[in-house]
């Protein structure tokens, strides 16, 4: 029988990284807010927290990413501009942005890590469970990632995070999880995790991708762990601990993803969701796959 844990409400977003492989575009402009298609990256995660029902959202910024609150801010000089020129269809999509969730912000002074992020949010969340998504995943809309994890959390308690099958040469790039199966298919039990381990140290090719539903009582662990690997408070080292006793906040149970998942952190994968998104558009989509079919059999006949 599934029993009956607190509604989640809130969703947490880590924005404060520097962006460094970006540069220099992200010299003066927030790796968020860089455009995939034509809205910026951000976006499309605030809206996936929207659709599972999550409508506080609480962004975790740093210095030089005032241009994220804009963004989802009104500008009544640019709407004002597109009302009277008639514009109604660009004037919705900029008040898009504004009406999508009641936002929140807090500065992570110091650059700590993705665990000193997630603390820096425990005054907004208090009590009670929440959602953590990273902005350098985008997960297609038609495959609900975050919404299974939360129906997860709600039947078992606990923490639930996102794990997704990769090569073991990638291994190295993700959180890895140990995991042991359960009743549903898409669903394992968490029993350890390793930051970023080398492919032979690697409990499984399960990798931990960009969303977490967490249990607050992870905040009273990221208070007391340690720096670990790059110097920073690793939330997976939180997580861990979790994993491997439950009294300290309920089980960690991992759902298992094998949608439509666009990675925006590097810069070859950024291109290429830009290229698949714009491929799925209806608006775009019929006249841009004929010219990129047309470029590469060009380009194949070139070499």
């Amino acid at each position: 029988m599934s029993q009956s844990h607190p509604r989640i409400s809130k969703a947490v977003i880590p924005a404060a990284g520097l962006g460094t492989r970006f540069l220099p575009a992200t010299k003066a402009t927030p790796k968020e807010m860089l455009p995939v298609v034509d809205k910026p990256a951000i976006q499309y995660v605030v809206e996936e927290a929207v659709s599972a029902g999550l409508d506080d959202v609480l962004m975790v910024t740093g210095r030089n990413k005032r241009p994220l609150e804009d963004h989802f801010d009104r500008n009544y000089e640019l709407e004002s501009a597109l009302q009277k020129k008639g514009d109604a269809g660009r004037l919705a999509k900029v008040q898009e942005s504004s009406d999508l969730a009641t936002m929140h912000y807090v500065r992570q002074g110091d650059p700590k890590g993705l665990g000193h992020a997630v603390l820096c949010a425990a005054p907004h969340v208090g009590d009670e469970p929440f959602a953590v998504l990273l902005g350098d995943d985008l997960i297609d809309p038609r495959d609900p990632l975050l919404q299974r994890m939360i129906e997860v959390q709600q039947q078992h308690g606990g923490s639930v995070v996102a794990l997704m099958e990769v090569a073991p040469e990638q291994i190295h790039l993700y959180g890895s999880a140990a995991v042991e199966t359960t009743t549903d298919a898409d669903v394992v039990k968490v029993t350890g995790l390793v930051e970023k381990p080398a492919a032979e140290d690697a409990p499984s090719n399960y990798a931990v991708i960009g969303r977490y539903v967490l249990d607050p009582a992870v905040f009273g662990i990221l208070r007391k762990t340690e720096p670990g690997r790059g110097g920073e408070i690793q939330l997976t080292d939180a997580l861990q601990q979790l994993a491997s006793d439950e009294k300290a906040g309920g089980p960690v149970h991992g759902v298992v993803f094998e949608g439509r998942r666009y990675d925006t952190g590097d810069r070859g994968d950024y291109l290429r969701a830009i290229v698949r998104l714009a491929c799925e558009r209806e608006d775009l989509g019929p006249d841009f796959r004929t010219w990129l079919q047309r470029y590469v059999t060009e380009e194949m006949q070139q070499r």
